[in-house]
């Protein structure tokens, strides 16, 4: 690419930083332009659930590069400025500053923000939602020991703020509106494996629990009323329903978007080049086909922000690329910690190796011809490889032998 070329790419998070480390060690010489809407430089984002809370990392611990790399990466940085207008016609993004900069391809790297649930009293001060490092330096401050909180949504992030509240001596309560916590991402046996560990270190866990308002008093948020009518006292409440994806740029401009299991995302190919040819998108808001499922995936994992942009930066420079990672993700809580790999939105059965009760097991999530399409190990290491191989492999496997310890996962694949 001649030095006159200028890549802009929209979105400081870690898929933003990656892709600018991409473009450089493939020896693009020209402009790059990165424009974030937050006044950070990138970071990543699973700490601010985990380690973070913690006490265990500061933002120097996740910011991805420091300010002389990107100076030395000779990138145009513009910070705390979002990009409000797309005309791919014209290859330009206008900025909110009233400026507008002109590109040869595009990086679409935005993101998404939490979803934020039509209840009564959601506004008010003490309510929380996680999503940027500001809104977890503002939930740090209030997690006081002794202090309580509640927390509306058993996902990852409520599961994972609700642990790291409970190591710091606050009491917290969970509220989730299902029968398990996770129960859409992992089932109902593995949800209740979820659901015993936070039980068993005194998280106050509701299922199957309806929140019809925050309650307030002057304003701030006093707790929670239920739909039976019951309440919950806490100093402060975190709402973490899920994410949104921030695709209000790709759709002003036209471009493909999903719908239904695609979950609102930018449709993009192997490639993750979008329907405009000179553009791409990664990371929350990519649905990309993925060529060993054959069906488009869209995930809010680190792994996407992490590997996508090498990919995506192999097809702007017109060279080919290919995205076949597994989706993966991890988490931490108290004394379990997991990995998950695959991708199993619908499964027949869940074949368990190792001891559930003790939570040192593996889960695969089998379909109706026994192929594994999704595995997670909870409390045992290195067996991540032989998982992603199971998967890969979309062969048949013999469930028993799959669910014996004795017998290698690496030599089940036919």
């Amino acid at each position: 690419m001649a030095g006159s070329t200028t890549f802009v790419i929209v979105g400081g998070g870690l898929a933003g930083a990656k892709a600018v480390e991409a473009l450089r060690d493939n020896d693009f010489d020209g402009q790059i332009i990165l424009v974030s809407e937050e006044e950070l430089l990138p970071y990543e984002r699973p700490p601010l659930s985990k380690e973070y809370l913690a006490g265990k990392k500061s933002l120097n611990d996740f910011t991805v590069h420091n300010s002389d790399w990107y100076r030395d990466s000779h990138v145009d940085l513009r910070l705390n400025l979002r990009a409000i207008s797309l005309d791919p016609a014209a290859h330009c993004v206008g900025l909110a500053d009233d400026t507008t900069v002109h590109y040869d391809k595009l990086l679409l790297a935005t993101g998404s923000g939490s979803r934020r649930p039509p209840i009564p009293g959601s506004d008010a001060a003490g309510v929380h939602y996680l999503r940027t490092y500001d809104d977890a330096h503002a939930l740090n401050s209030v997690l006081a020991e002794g202090s309580s909180l509640a927390v509306v949504g058993g996902g990852w992030i409520g599961l994972e703020v609700a642990a790291g509240a409970r190591q710091r001596g606050v009491e917290v309560t969970v509220v989730e509106t299902a029968k398990q916590p996770l129960l859409a991402a992992l089932g109902e046996t593995v949800g209740e494996v979820f659901a015993d560990l936070h039980r068993d270190h005194g998280v106050d866990l509701r299922l199957q629990a309806q929140v019809a308002e925050i309650t307030t008093s002057d304003g701030k948020a006093t707790g929670l009323r239920m739909g039976d009518g019951s309440t919950v006292s806490a100093d402060a409440v975190l709402v973490a329903v899920g994410a949104k994806p921030n695709i209000e740029l790709a759709e002003q401009a036209g471009l493909a978007l999903g719908s239904g299991s695609d979950a609102g995302g930018v449709l993009v190919d192997t490639s993750l080049r979008t329907s405009d040819s000179d553009i791409y998108a990664v990371g929350d808001i990519a649905a990309a086909q993925h060529p060993l499922f054959d069906t488009r995936i869209r995930t809010e994992h680190w792994a996407n922000a992490l590997k996508q942009p090498a990919v995506a930066v192999a097809g702007m420079l017109g060279r080919p690329g290919e995205y076949a990672e597994l989706p993966y993700f991890f988490t931490d809580q108290y004394d379990l910690g997991m990995e998950y790999a695959g991708h199993a939105p619908s499964f027949d059965r869940v074949v368990f190796r190792g001891d559930v009760a003790k939570r040192e097991f593996v889960a695969f999530w089998l379909d109706g011809d026994n192929r594994v399409l999704a595995g997670m190990n909870v409390n045992i290491w290195d067996v991540l490889d032989d998982v992603k191989g199971l998967i890969q492999s979309r062969t048949p496997v013999d469930a028993e032998r799959l669910a014996d310890p004795q017998s290698p996962l690496g030599e089940l694949v036919n």
